[in-house]
């Protein structure tokens, strides 16, 4: 860090950006008063200072509040950056007083988490019981997001190719598959184009979902449009959606295959012949070699997933 640097962070008081975010978020020094229990006069003068510091001034105040200027606008990105981290290191740094010696943010798609996770993270845990795992569910962009900001340490998910600032392994192998009713047109058939699909009712993952994404790209490239007839957040939904009669649907094989028990055998699974159909999952971080030891630790067990000509590929 230059000098310059390291004297622009002494200057900057931690409390003064705290009230700085108050007085943002309620449009008022008053109102920011009140909910920190201190004085209006205190705030102001903090905020002074701060404007001092910075050589620029934060705030247009007026008699009915205070509105952001350019500047201040992009600190209250900054600050707010700022004290979340700060919460996190808190809330991590209370786990290790708690004796638990490592704490690993994972952000996953809904086809890692319903395929794959649930055993290799079991296995991982009983591996590794001191360190704690937590996972969320989010559309693969969205984990990818989640990684550039620093929000989740690992990701998994489907990656289209330059992904700019990030570095991925293999993980697993998916192939999506059309379900259909049993005795619909298609159900008797061992393997399909999409487009075969097409004059049918669709029942769909979220529009921004990595499968979604795929069939409205193969739907355009045949000139045809996705009949969707209903949006659905999980795989199971979707399955139930499919049993009554609302349409069809794409989903992982393996996927349909654990979620099929609550169906028996009233949906049918059909091989799509596309060459979209055959996805990689992969494990994405913005530096595998900086991450903390706990993280590491849980990408190599996972990594150790792949197929063995993947691990040497990568």
């Amino acid at each position: 860090m230059l000098q310059s640097e390291r004297n622009f962070a002494r200057r900057i008081d931690l409390t003064s950006l705290q009230l700085f975010v108050a007085v943002c978020e309620l449009g008022s020094i008053g109102r920011a008063a009140e909910r920190e229990f201190i004085a209006a006069s205190a705030i102001s003068k903090r905020l002074s200072d701060l404007e001092a510091t910075l050589n620029t001034p934060l705030l247009y105040r007026h008699a009915r509040g205070v509105d952001l200027t350019p500047a201040g606008e992009s600190l209250l990105h900054h600050a707010r950056s700022v004290l979340y981290s700060l919460e996190k290191m808190q809330g991590e740094l209370s786990e290790y007083a708690d004796g638990v010696r490592g704490h690993v943010r994972v952000h996953a798609n809904i086809s890692a988490i319903v395929q794959f996770l649930p055993e290799d993270l079991g296995v991982f845990t009983r591996a590794h019981e001191a360190i704690k795992v937590d996972l969320e569910e989010h559309l693969s962009s969205e984990v990818l997001r989640a990684v550039q900001e620093g929000a989740a340490d690992l990701g998994i998910c489907n990656v289209a190719e330059g992904t700019s600032g990030l570095q991925s392994l293999p993980y697993r192998r998916d192939r999506l598959a059309l379900i259909v009713p049993a005795g619909h047109a298609l159900s008797g058939e061992s393997a399909v184009d999409f487009i075969a699909s097409l004059d049918d009712d669709h029942v769909g993952l979220h529009t921004n979902s990595s499968i979604y994404l795929a069939m409205h790209q193969a739907a355009t490239d045949a000139g045809r449009a996705i009949r969707l007839r209903i949006h659905v957040t999980g795989l199971d939904a979707m399955c139930r959606m499919i049993d009554n009669g609302l349409g069809v649907g794409v989903m992982p094989q393996r996927a349909f295959d654990l979620l099929r028990a609550g169906v028996g055998s009233r949906l049918v699974s059909v091989a799509l012949n596309d060459a979209w159909a055959e996805r990689e999952i992969r494990l994405v971080a913005r530096d595998f070699s900086t991450l903390p030891v706990a993280a590491r630790t849980l990408v190599n067990h996972l990594h150790a997933s792949a197929e063995p000509a993947e691990r040497l590929a990568a």
